[in-house]
């Protein structure tokens, strides 16, 4: 039976993401843990977040989990949702210190910045920030866990920052919100998206079963 490991550092929408996971894969193990030989012992690991760049990166920390997080990202299908994908990256414009970036995990090269007022100007007037709601999703590359999702599927969103790769090889889905944005990076065995899957109905569920069969 497959186990999956949900990352519980205080800062994520833990229940949602175990009724997605549980929907499609009904003989698995999920569990929602913060134990750090837990999270080591799945076969598979989802870490998502919510909330503020800072305290999830400080909670995380304070937890004891990231030691975990790093050895999952290294060595079996991970999964990063909305902040969870933004914390694999550098650094991050959401800061308790004006001018001074958060430190991100640094798996990915890159940063994480805000939606500029500038880019949000449209036709019909200015978008708000935080960014919330229904977008299309334009798949950059193929990827397994894009199969059975058409391109320019509806997703869910609610975020004011968003990643901005280094390396545009690892972009694997972007949007638009004004301007384009990265929505989803890819690199070996991890697949990481700003947008929640587990509210994004159907598209949302076949990308959560594909991660299930997915063997990077």
């Amino acid at each position: 039976m497959s186990s999956i490991a949900i990352v519980d550092y205080g800062m994520g929408n833990l229940r949602s993401v175990a009724k997605a996971l549980e929907h499609v894969a009904p003989a698995a193990s999920v569990r929602v843990t913060s134990d750090a030989a837990v999270i080591d012992a799945a076969a598979r690991v989802v870490f998502p977040g919510q909330g503020a760049m800072p305290d999830c990166m400080r909670f995380l920390r304070d937890a004891g989990l990231e030691p975990a997080v790093r050895r999952a990202a290294a060595s079996k299908p991970l999964l990063a949702v909305c902040i969870g994908e933004q914390m694999l990256f550098d650094a991050s414009d959401e800061t308790r210190t004006p001018g001074t970036p958060t430190p991100g995990l640094g798996l990915f090269a890159g940063r994480v910045e805000r939606f500029r007022r500038e880019d949000l100007v449209t036709a019909n007037g200015t978008l708000k920030v935080p960014h919330m709601g229904w977008n299309r999703v334009t798949q950059a590359a193929p990827h397994p866990l894009w199969d059975g999702v058409l391109d320019g599927s509806w997703f869910y969103f609610v975020h004011s920052y968003y990643v901005v790769p280094a390396d545009r090889a690892i972009v694997s889905g972007e949007s638009n919100y004004g301007s384009t944005f990265t929505c989803a990076v890819a690199r070996d065995n991890i697949f990481a998206t700003q947008f929640h899957p587990e509210k994004s109905a159907a598209a949302g569920l076949k990308i959560y079963e594909n991660f299930m069969r997915w063997n990077p």
